[in-house]
């Protein structure tokens, strides 16, 4: 039971005082900051820091004890790499909308662009990786995105109600195969439109949903996302596809799972994300960046209707799991209040990540001594004092103690013992949380 040192992405869509104020540094931070990472990505791995004040990269380790780490179920299906990412994501403009390729077709592109020669890092390319990215976001406050084909039905009568001269036949359109097909048909028309037609059309579409929001219409929400991403993109197929799309607004604690070929872009708010550790993004617009056309239309899922909002499986009164069909990852929630401050149990046969979000906790390894685990102790010189006890105690058990600050996390090896977590401090609105990532059924 490590703590963990993480790398912080400063993409130009990020906050300025999320992460910031989640790792408790001065506000606003100097530049945006996207994306806090918690892993082993060979881009910018956590580092576990040692008792004795050493770092050593937790990608490293996990190469030089992969079994220790990572657990045998782990290791005889993914090898020697932890399978999952954590990020807290704090988005304050929109990321571009994209999709991700699933595990067979991955595995097909990487081949054939490895093959072709192409540099891994060219930014042409669409598979630097051979594996799966799929995804899971849940929100820490107000989160909004797109994800997700809406009912070919409903998109029909939002482009009645818009009304845009010069997209009255792309509605027809729509409207005569209301269904994947024609959902098909009228995102690849949309998305390879020359750019002097999408000159003529945005003007328009733009003036269409201001009127709609004038007149109080019931896509007035839809309509605002347009005109931003409009005054952002002016020129950007991808504002237009963003009108087949669910327009969600995730509440603190529920979540939406992106499987393989889901188009979608987060849009505002702050939310942990645990995805498959893959680099694999097919975009579609509002970017600057490479869009393969014919390469995202291979992979999108054209599937249509509601975008599923999770809320969780409740295991107690603490503990809440989301669960999805991903074999790479599974994201877990504990919450304490004041009427639930009870200690929670967190087992496991493959590796843990734990990420303090709400107030402190207080983490207890639990271990034996008859060679079932291995007792726990700290790596070499004295504890620093507050942050971690050795092990002490005699007899069957010996505990260990680390306290998680918000903005914390610890790393937990596979042959590590069950963790007890309770709350030490609830804060000021009547909350402690942490977020466990762990693999999925393997």
């Amino acid at each position: 039971m490590e703590l963990l040192r993480n790398a912080v992405r400063p993409y130009a869509w990020g906050s300025r005082t999320a992460i910031a104020d989640l790792l408790g540094r001065p506000a606003p931070a100097p530049h945006p900051e996207a994306e806090l990472w918690m892993g082993a990505h060979p881009g910018d791995p956590s580092r576990l820091l040692r008792s004795d004040g050493s770092e050593v990269s937790l990608l490293q380790m996990l190469h030089s004890d992969p079994t220790h780490q990572l657990g045998t179920a782990c290791t005889g299906r993914w090898g020697a790499r932890l399978p999952f990412l954590l990020k807290v994501l704090a988005v304050d403009e929109p990321l571009s909308l994209q999709a991700h390729p699933s595990a067979k077709q991955a595995a097909a592109g990487f081949a054939e662009e490895e093959a072709s020669g192409i540099p891994r890092n060219a930014p042409h390319r669409n598979y630097p990786d051979p594996t799966a990215k799929p995804e899971l976001i849940c929100a820490l406050t107000e989160f909004h995105a797109l994800a997700g084909f809406r009912d070919a039905h409903r998109t029909v009568r939002l482009l009645r109600e818009l009304d845009v001269p010069s997209l009255r036949s792309h509605t027809g359109l729509l409207a005569a195969q209301p269904d994947e097909d024609g959902l098909r048909a009228l995102f690849t028309t949309w998305i390879t439109l020359p750019e002097h037609y999408l000159r003529e059309v945005m003007p328009e579409l733009l003036e269409a949903c201001e009127a709609h929001l004038r007149a109080r219409g019931e896509f007035a929400m839809e309509c605002r996302t347009v005109l931003e991403l409009g005054a952002d993109y002016p020129d950007d197929a991808g504002v237009l596809a963003s009108l087949l799309l669910n327009r969600i607004v995730l509440q603190p604690g529920e979540a939406i799972f992106l499987p393989a070929g889901n188009l979608h872009a987060y849009l505002h708010g702050t939310g942990v994300e645990i995805l498959a550790n893959s680099d694999n993004i097919l975009r579609c617009g509002l970017t600057p960046k490479h869009v393969d056309v014919a390469e995202l239309l291979r992979v999108l899922d054209f599937d249509c209707g509601d975008m599923r909002v999770l809320t969780g499986q409740q295991r107690d009164a603490n503990l809440t799991v989301y669960r999805t069909p991903a074999e790479e990852f599974e994201l877990s929630r504990v919450h304490w209040s004041p009427q639930a401050p009870g200690g929670v149990r967190l087992d496991s046969s493959g590796p843990q990540i734990l990420l303090c979000t709400q107030g402190r906790i207080r983490l207890s390894a639990q271990s034996s001594v008859n060679g079932s685990h291995r007792p726990e102790s700290p790596v070499g010189g004295s504890v620093p004092e507050g942050r971690a006890s050795p092990a002490h105690g005699s007899g069957v058990g010996t505990c260990r103690e680390l306290e998680l600050a918000r903005g914390e996390s610890v790393w937990l090896a596979a042959s590590d013992p069950a963790v007890i977590a309770r709350p030490v401090d609830i804060t000021a609105d009547g909350a402690a949380q942490i977020f466990r990532a762990a693999p999925g059924a393997v």
